[in-house]
């Protein structure tokens, strides 16, 4: 059982809980999905919508509310990830933000994608799609297996070809919750001959999760969104290019928020910085909810607080888990994350689906929130830093209970 925290740690725990509707009722473990937006976030979209309103939702008050919005939201995303404003593009959502340098990339015949065996489906749509339109080969190196142990920096490599052009793979595995060593892998495909690889990471399990300097990294791409561990409001997101990739991508949809203009309003280039791969108009109350978000956070403590409260529950979690004999662990060592995926094996020691789709089910009806994934099938809980370590205890409990009466 992992011990409570300190009464002092506690309290305020209980007291930022109180601010998310959602937690009043259940036990969340869905993070990774989606996280529950504070009260803060809510009352903030609300008055951000009243503002325009009453404003004139087309009007110069208006118009100056969104450029001001607009620019403190990329500024605050850029300090969150240690990068220049001028780097930051505001977006839907991941999707959204993989498919700016997917599409913008001058692919010719021959060229080749390599991804990893554990990105999203929607990421692995659009590159074949790219493969279709293009003759872009696509490999797939198997990262998935390094779970229960291998270097995962050694699989990418190996899966490097001559013509290989990017490399899309994910900071936090979605299905594994397994952290990349980024810096490395980039520097791995930097150094690649006879030509450099692009790196473009799906970041859907690491913003808001996780301290990050990604001007150190060297990333090329890097796409997130506010609604999973920022928990911010559905709908907004970011990708970070590196400058020195900006020139690489071409805008793939464009609209009059990427352009610049002459005097007769006639387009006559690029925005120079992010704002090139932004498009036109946008739900721009979301803002203030995803800003209200992050305020929230930052001030319980640091990013790398946070994050090392998250990997504490985790491993508490995974380690309550893996003791039990029906239960296998996705991962072979407690993830350096908030993911925390695993097996239930049936008598012959396979894999159940399902029992992962009862488990899930019947815990919903007890509201305690967890998800099925289908690759590899198992159950995945979520812990964030203001997950309890009474709810952690009690979900082991329960599931090991539900186990036993199975």
């Amino acid at each position: 059982m992992v011990a409570s925290a300190s009464p002092d740690i506690t309290a305020r725990l209980q007291t930022l809980r109180a601010q998310f509707p959602a937690l009043a009722n259940k036990s969340y473990f869905n993070f990774g999905g989606q996280g529950p937006m504070p009260a803060a976030a809510l009352t903030a979209i609300d008055q951000a919508h009243r503002t325009l309103q009453t404003a004139g939702p087309f009007s110069g008050r208006t118009n100056q509310w969104i450029q001001q919005s607009t620019l403190a939201m990329r500024k605050t995303l850029a300090d969150l990830l240690h990068v220049p404003v001028a780097a930051m593009t505001l977006t839907e959502d991941v999707t959204v933000g993989c498919n700016i340098p997917l599409w913008g990339m001058d692919w010719q015949a021959g060229d080749r994608i390599l991804l990893t065996d554990c990105e999203h489906p929607g990421i692995i749509a659009a590159v074949q799609e790219i493969s279709r339109r293009f003759q872009v080969a696509v490999d797939f190196c198997p990262i998935l297996a390094t779970a229960q142990g291998g270097d995962p920096v050694a699989v990418i490599e190996a899966a490097l070809q001559p013509h290989t052009r990017l490399l899309v793979v994910s900071h936090i595995l979605w299905n594994t919750g397994q952290l990349l060593p980024l810096a490395e892998i980039v520097q791995r495909c930097h150094a690649h001959t006879p030509t450099p690889v692009w790196v473009l990471v799906d970041a859907a399990q690491s913003v808001g999760m996780m301290p990050l300097d990604l001007t150190a990294t060297e990333v090329d791409f890097y796409a997130f969104t506010g609604h999973k561990w920022c928990c911010g409001p559905a709908g907004l997101g970011g990708l970070y290019v590196r400058p020195a990739a900006q020139e690489t991508i071409a805008p793939t949809f464009i609209g009059w928020r990427s352009i610049q203009t002459d005097a007769q309003a006639n387009p006559i280039g690029w925005q120079p910085n992010g704002q090139r791969y932004e498009v036109a108009t946008s739900d721009y109350p979301l803002l203030a909810g995803l800003q209200a978000a992050l305020t929230l956070h930052q001030a319980w403590g640091t990013p790398e607080v946070r994050f090392q409260r998250i990997c504490e529950l985790s491993a508490a979690l995974w380690q309550q888990l893996q003791a039990h004999p029906s239960v296998r662990m996705v991962s072979a060592t407690a993830p350096q994350s908030g993911l925390i995926a695993f097996e239930i094996l049936d008598a012959a020691g396979q894999p159940s689906p399902q029992q992962h789709v009862q488990l899930v089910k019947d815990l919903e009806a007890e509201t305690m929130l967890l998800r099925i994934l289908l690759h590899p099938h198992c159950v995945r809980a979520c812990v964030h830093y203001f997950t309890l370590e009474e709810e952690v205890n009690a979900l082991s409990d329960r599931i090991k209970q539900w186990l036993n009466e199975q």
